[in-house]
């Protein structure tokens, strides 16, 4: 589990036959999860400033491209304080960004994503804890402090950009809950 307070913004060094490399001066033991961009995956290798990872199927058919810099954040640790929201690491899908002003950035989402967003609830845009802010039939708002802008990549975001979202896991429980008890 995570918290989507990303820890270190991080070069991708390569991503060929399945194995993306990263440079970063976080120190995982083999088999550790890190959340890259929102995706969980499992550390193989982490020798001389690098760390490696082997990447699925699933995660390239259902996340954007590893490519330029990245969000690493490292799973949580028990006791640990939890600054963000419930993250998992498991990308519900890929918006895009429609608009974004230095504080405001604006994703067109998919309709399976915005079925579960609500002003003032939490997603994960590339593994960043957000707030949203506002919200339509095909995307939803977030505000940027600072600090956000400052250690994570979504400060770069342009119109046009992919972004991975999660959303609100306990939304996607209380949906099934729900339709449980209808049937």
């Amino acid at each position: 589990m995570f918290t989507g307070i990303v820890r270190e913004r991080a070069r991708v060094v390569s991503f060929d036959d399945g194995r993306l490399v990263i440079a970063s001066s976080l120190m995982p033991a083999v088999g550790d999860s890190i959340a890259v961009d929102g995706t969980c995956l499992t550390v193989v290798d982490a020798a001389s400033g690098q760390l490696s990872f082997d990447v699925m199927d699933e995660t390239t058919d259902r996340a954007k491209p590893f490519r330029g810099e990245v969000n690493l954040e490292p799973a949580v640790e028990a006791g640990a304080p939890l600054g963000g929201h419930f993250v998992q690491g498991h990308v519900d899908g890929v918006g895009r960004v429609r608009s974004f002003d230095g504080e405001r950035l604006t994703i067109e989402a998919p309709s399976a994503i915005v079925r579960y967003c609500v002003e003032k609830g939490s997603i994960a845009v590339d593994g960043v804890a957000l707030t949203i802010t506002n919200l339509t039939a095909d995307s939803f708002e977030v505000a940027l402090v600072q600090h956000t802008l400052d250690v994570t990549t979504l400060g770069s975001l342009q119109p046009g950009d992919p972004v991975n979202l999660e959303v609100d896991v306990l939304a996607k429980y209380v949906e099934k809950l729900v339709a449980r008890d209808t049937i």
